[in-house]
């Protein structure tokens, strides 16, 4: 019998490195998810010198949201601030661009950062910086909306591809339920902590899911019984464009990625000209 519900395809645990989870990245799944290309769960202690200084990127767009620490961040088109615990960094790198960020304010952090791949042409616009504070993000029952639409919330990044990423928590709904647009063959949930039901299989925390293209059949997860369990979730169309890889940075072509590379360099030098790194 058919399941009425979005059958998962694939399953497969991240990596830990020191305190972060390497759950996909543009040489492995990120090939099969884009234009969602790189995802990174950040679980640790926090102690003073813990952060994450200048580093450049380029042909992509980040989003960082963290659950209980606040970012103190600073990017080479001009802005710097703290992001309350909660918000969202966002940092379309474009053509190219260095920052830095450093969790701050509590003692443990716990966060994602994603990386999505820009369609050609607006991976050579100039980068741009959005800084959202919690009270931005709206919520629809247990849906934090970071980006794209849930019932009635709606994120305010300006995505420069139409795209979902919620945060899911099943602690206080036990059910979630959702059928993405039509156009969006792309799916997959990052089981962040305690476990979840999908079509009678159980899948526990640092698992991430990949669902069926069908985009006729809605995606339900539950929580697993006597877990408090949290997901992540991305839906998408598929970014149409081959991943041609840097060290930093992902571009549609060899000449784009030639490019901003060059970009990458210039600023370099202009960070060391003011003693920034």
């Amino acid at each position: 019998m058919m399941s009425k519900y979005r059958t998962v395809t694939a399953a497969h645990q991240g990596h830990r490195h020191g305190p972060i989870t390497r759950v996909f990245s543009p040489s492995d799944l990120g090939q099969q998810l884009k234009p969602f290309i790189f995802l990174d769960y950040l679980d640790t202690p926090l102690h003073s010198d813990f952060g994450f200084g200048f580093h450049p990127h380029s042909g992509i767009a980040t989003l960082t949201h963290q659950l209980d620490a606040d970012v103190d961040y600073e990017d080479t088109s001009g802005q710097k601030g703290i992001v309350k615990a909660g918000g969202i960094e966002w940092m379309k790198a474009g053509s190219g661009v260095w920052h830095k960020g450093k969790p701050t304010g509590s003692e443990h952090a716990q966060g994602f950062q994603l990386w999505v791949a820009l369609p050609a042409g607006v991976e050579e616009e100039p980068s741009e910086g959005q800084y959202l504070p919690p009270e931005r993000i709206e919520h629809a029952d247990n849906t934090r909306v970071l980006t794209g639409q849930y019932q009635t919330a709606q994120g305010h990044v300006n995505t420069p591809t139409d795209m979902n990423y919620f945060y899911v928590d099943l602690s206080t709904h036990a059910e979630w339920s959702f059928i993405t647009p039509a156009h969006h063959n792309v799916a997959w949930c990052y089981v962040q902590k305690g476990s979840v039901v999908v079509d009678g299989q159980t899948y526990f925390a640092n698992t991430l899911l990949i669902f069926e293209e069908d985009t006729g059949h809605p995606i339900q997860l539950s929580s697993a019984p006597e877990s408090t369990s949290a997901v992540l979730f991305g839906s998408a169309q598929r970014h149409a464009y081959n991943l041609v890889q840097g060290r930093y940075s992902v571009h549609t072509s060899a000449e784009a990625l030639r490019k901003g590379e060059q970009k990458i360099q210039a600023i370099y030098q202009s960070l060391i000209k003011q003693n920034k790194i």
